[in-house]
């Protein structure tokens, strides 16, 4: 992908999430049927956090997987990243009154050039970031400059099943069913007929991974959740 085109893709990228923060997580709970939650839960689980760990959730949205993290984090703290300032304030209002709402900090910021020091966090996560950015192997390469030595990197989003079978239904749903939702519940063409585009040239599991291990990650290995919908990968930035 050529400059040009990158710099349209973020400039979309942040003018969609702008627009559909109102209705953003009703979205994920019809798209996934539920089993966000889920997902989100098994993220933190992975994390393995204990109390007074600094985590960073770049791509945060309103907060979900933040919240869910920071249920583990003690005297933590979890920040809650993204380049959508509408995304983060849908998080603020939503979560406040939330027991573990304390722990977080909001802060907008761009995932290829994250606003942070080196190595500040024992851990890093994002959820739906890595098919949205610019460039895949640099957004990496920030956090792994911002996570501790042997800390964890770790990101969810959209997998690519290797079954026939099931990627024919897959594709069905996503090509047909997805775009359809989003029309419904916004009320206009676009947004979501994206997100199967974006599918297109995003990186099969296998390949991530490879690019995980190139930007210097250790210990790289994914998960496939959900009949390899979701994949959730993983690597640690060498002590």
């Amino acid at each position: 992908m050529n400059s040009n085109k990158k710099n349209d893709k973020e400039k979309y990228v942040y003018k969609m999430f702008q627009s559909i923060a109102p209705k953003y997580d009703l979205m994920n709970k019809l798209m996934s049927f539920g089993l966000d939650s889920y997902w989100r839960r098994f993220v933190a689980n992975k994390a393995e956090l204990k109390s007074g760990d600094k985590v960073l959730d770049i791509g945060a949205g309103t907060g979900r997987l933040s919240l869910e993290l920071a249920k583990s984090v003690g005297k933590g703290s979890v920040v809650c990243m993204d380049i959508s300032e509408n995304m983060l304030e849908k998080a603020a209002e939503d979560l406040k009154g939330q027991k573990y709402y304390d722990l977080l900090e909001f802060k907008v910021g761009n995932a290829m050039d994250i606003p942070f020091n080196n190595d500040e966090f024992e851990v890093i996560t994002s959820a739906w970031l890595l098919r949205n950015v610019k460039d895949i192997s640099t957004t990496l390469t920030e956090m792994k400059r911002v996570v501790k030595p042997g800390g964890k990197v770790i990101s969810l989003d959209l997998g690519k099943p290797k079954s026939k079978l099931f990627k024919k239904i897959y594709d069905l749903y996503l090509y047909k069913f997805i775009p359809f939702l989003g029309r419904l519940v916004y009320g206009q063409k676009g947004p979501y007929d994206y997100l199967p585009e974006s599918l297109k040239t995003y990186p099969a599991q296998d390949e991530l991974a490879k690019i995980y291990e190139d930007v210097g990650f250790v210990n790289v290995r994914y998960h496939e959740l959900t009949g390899g919908v979701i994949v959730v990968h993983m690597g640690e930035k060498p002590c």
